[in-house]
């Protein structure tokens, strides 16, 4: 086999043995004690250009699939990510070009620096722990970062399967929780106030608990070395049934069309947020402080939904055989803080819970939602013995069966924050659009709200009244003319914030026929004559037509009641 090497009997290259099954050291008279030369075969690069080569090739472990990884990765990858100090004025006896213990660069993952940052830093960024693993001589040879498994390995041919037999090859092996050094992103941050101020506000006028998903961008988090930021510019609510102390999330036929549009606007799902909030004093305005370290600061049921949700989205990762390794992901709670104002707690789940949530290793217990509980073994399912580390009351470390388990062994925490300058990448507005699914409080995403929204927003740059992301989702989901295929222009206008290109669109047919849309359900729009005129007959068609104020269906002109709900025309 070539690994780009020959090997030679003599050292001046002569005498070459090739790789072959049939000969044997004997055949090619070479004994025990003789001396062998080995050579590269690839004379064209010079020696530094194969170092490099072999060096880069070592960053990915034997078998590993080529993966694509997300850019924030590959930008990562390219850093220098070491912490540099100046020369210290009492401590350094050098000059001003030499380097001491005092003021040499450090690394990313440099514990003490890490420890000695405002607020301390627990947890090492995940590519400063990449550094960590891929630095010294052999820069990470055998580097493989191996996913978890609790199955049963397959194909194991020596006894009859589980439940009648089980052996040392096949048999998973056991789990102790340990706290995680790393975590795949250091930093959450709302763009603005309005984004949470409009999530909350369904809490605010129903009292029930409420769920959304988070779309943003990952970015670079500058304030610890080599960080990941998750940048929300968006919460998208799915269905859902929501009540005072409870959660349920329904099957929502959208949640592909709600990706595919924010790809398309730059954007990605980077998270979910919830809240826990119970009203303390309405006079106030305060909430109840409940989630501390007396309490619970995720219960085991959440635990578990934000390890499902981080399965569904692993993050991809060339170290690993399976071409991806844990997940950026992450849980927000809007829940109250010590000053029983709204707080937001950002959270990730462990690698090992993830692990154990995708093998359905992981219960909640019913009366303890602080405590989970490993299964145990049946005929249906072998699981491995799950153990943690405790402190026994004589201060002696012990090893206890996760039966049940403390969750805050799973938890990572991540600094929330929001930013001194607010971003936009969705405009704001006084009279905002309808956020999708909130037909309890009376918020209905229709054409008559549609036609309301674009009445009351009169800005003569027409890419600030259509850069709200509920808005650009009802035009693409809508029932009565979804613009699926034709609003890629749209979107990339949006994306690039290029007025031209969304003055392009707002001439199209599509456009002239929302407005003509918009004025039969009563609200006249600023400007309509102007792009009414630009249509033709299919314009005066769907004039003629009327939608129902009930149902939004669309009825043929001369009919006073409405053909799909039979209810009167006014």
């Amino acid at each position: 086999v070539n690994n780009g090497f020959s090997v030679y009997t003599n050292r001046n290259r002569t005498g070459e043995i090739t790789a072959s099954q049939n000969k044997s050291l004997n055949l090619l008279k070479i004994k025990h004690g003789d001396m062998l030369f080995l050579y590269p075969s690839s004379p064209a690069g010079s020696s530094s250009e194969t170092m490099d080569t072999s060096v880069s090739q070592s960053l990915r472990p034997a078998g590993a699939p080529k993966v694509v990884e997300d850019e924030i990765d590959q930008y990562l990858i390219k850093q220098d990510g070491k912490i540099y100090r100046n020369r210290d004025q009492q401590l350094c006896r050098h000059g001003p070009l030499g380097k001491c213990v005092h003021c040499v660069p450090l690394e990313p993952f440099d514990e003490d620096y890490l420890n000695h940052l405002e607020p301390p830093v627990k947890h090492m960024s995940f590519h400063a722990y990449i550094r960590k693993l891929t630095g010294g001589a052999d820069k990470g040879k055998f580097v493989a970062l191996e996913n978890i498994s609790c199955k049963i390995k397959s194909g194991c041919e020596g006894h009859p399967p589980w439940p009648e037999g089980i052996c040392t090859k096949c048999q998973p092996s056991a789990i102790t929780l340990n706290r995680q050094k790393y975590r795949h992103v250091d930093n959450i941050m709302f763009e603005n106030h309005t984004i949470a101020d409009r999530f909350l506000d369904f809490w605010r006028k129903t009292g029930n608990q409420h769920l959304g998903y988070l779309y943003g961008r990952y970015t670079e988090h500058k304030d610890i070395p080599l960080g990941i930021r998750a940048e929300v510019a968006a919460i998208y609510e799915p269905p859902q049934i929501g009540t005072q102390n409870s959660l349920e999330i329904l099957e929502d036929p959208k949640a592909e069309v709600v990706d595919e549009i924010a790809a398309k606007l730059g954007l990605r799902k980077v998270g979910w947020i919830f809240t826990d909030l119970v009203s303390e004093d309405t006079r106030k305005g305060t909430v109840r402080y409940s989630r501390n370290k007396d309490t619970y600061y995720l219960s085991a049921e959440e635990c578990i939904t934000a390890g499902n949700f981080q399965n569904q989205q692993p993050n991809i990762c060339r170290l690993s055989p399976d071409g991806h390794f844990g997940s950026k992901f992450v849980t927000v709670v809007a829940t109250g803080g010590p000053d029983n104002q709204v707080h937001f707690e950002g959270y990730q789940v462990s690698n090992q819970c993830m692990a154990l949530v995708r093998d359905e290793c992981l219960l909640p217990c019913r009366d303890a939602p602080e405590l989970g509980y490993a299964k145990e073994s049946s005929s249906e399912q072998y699981v491995p013995d799950v153990f943690y580390k405790d402190i026994d009351k004589f201060g002696n470390e012990i090893t206890q069966l996760a039966r049940p388990l403390p969750v805050e062994y799973l938890i990572i925490d991540i600094t929330t924050t929001f930013p001194k300058d607010p971003v936009y990448t969705f405009s704001i507005s006084q009279n905002p659009f309808p956020i999708e699914n909130r037909d309890v409080l009376g918020e209905t995403q229709d054409f008559h709200s549609l036609a309301t929204y674009l009445s009351q927003n009169t800005s003569s740059v027409f890419l600030d009244i259509i850069s709200d992301f509920h808005l650009l989702l009802f035009l693409v989901t809508n029932e009565v003319m979804p613009l699926r295929d034709s609003i890629s222009l749209l979107l990339e206008a949006v994306r690039t914030k290029n007025e031209e290109l969304a003055q392009t669109w707002k001439k199209s047919e599509q456009w002239a026929t929302i407005e003509q849309l918009c004025s039969t359900v009563g609200v006249q729009l600023p400007g309509l004559q102007e792009y009414g005129a630009m249509g033709g007959s299919p314009h005066a068609v769907s004039a003629a037509m009327w939608a129902c104020q009930h149902c939004t269906f669309m009825n043929q002109p001369g009919t006073e009641h409405c053909e799909m709900c039979s209810l009167p025309r006014t």
